[in-house]
């Protein structure tokens, strides 16, 4: 659509995520958390001790960092339902999954009543594509000071209610933002993070505050769902 900037989550952030590849295909969400220079996963969770004991005890989590430094078993992903994972893991909530997005879900049900306004801080800078023939400015989202933020708040206990509705108003804050940077009326929401209830109505709700013309998903799925019918559709106008 002519002058209309489509917010995909998966594509709003700079940073990559590790996942192992789990022969058995058990995800345990600490394995995803956070691939940068710095390390941060190997540094915050020796010095929070944020996994439960179990998985302490056990060693597992000297042998994931030594796989994520070495890079084995752990492509890089930049799926935002990672960031999700991340944050339920670190704020003690989950570190094992049965099913796709369980960890995700249960992070937005925690909100329960918390109504706090607060959101964690981000960086959002913009920098060329890495082509020589394309100077195109690419918007980067950086969640490095969130993640910090959200072990800090773990380290001093605060409640796993107001960290969930911080970290959901943070991504709103960075949908709004990125928009601005963009500065087309018309936004488009999609991609499966879309279907949070707390994410899609509050991002609706700030975008339309902020002057923008929100479009989100109502009857097809935001998710593989939609993917599906898209190749549906594609695959019907093969001649």
């Amino acid at each position: 659509m002519a002058g209309t900037v489509v917010i995909i989550c998966a594509l709003l952030l700079q940073n990559y995520f590790t996942r192992q590849n789990d022969p058995n295909k058990i995800k345990e969400h600490f394995l995803k958390v956070l691939e940068k220079k710095e390390n941060i996963l190997a540094s915050c969770i020796k010095k929070l001790k944020i996994a439960d004991p179990s998985i302490s005890d056990s060693g597992k989590i000297e042998t994931v960092i030594r796989m994520i430094d070495r890079k084995i078993n752990c492509p890089l992903i930049s799926s935002a339902g990672r960031l999700f994972d991340a944050v339920a893991s670190i704020a003690g909530l989950r570190q094992t999954i049965r099913f796709e997005g369980q960890a995700a879900m249960e992070l937005e049900f925690a909100i329960g009543a918390e109504k706090t306004e607060e959101a964690y801080p981000f960086s959002v800078l913009e920098q060329c594509r890495n082509s020589q023939n394309d100077l195109t400015p690419v918007i980067i989202v950086d969640w490095e000071p969130l993640i910090r933020a959200v072990l800090h708040d773990v380290q001093i206990l605060i409640p796993l209610a107001r960290i969930s509705r911080k970290f959901h108003n943070t991504m709103v804050e960075i949908i709004v933002s990125v928009a601005k940077r963009v500065a087309q009326e018309r936004v488009v929401l999609s991609g499966g993070c879309f279907q949070n209830k707390n994410l899609v109505e509050n991002a609706v709700r700030r975008l339309e505050t902020e002057g923008f013309k929100p479009y989100w998903h109502q009857r097809i799925p935001p998710n593989d769902g939609g993917i599906a019918l898209g190749q549906l559709v594609a695959a019907s106008r093969i001649d």
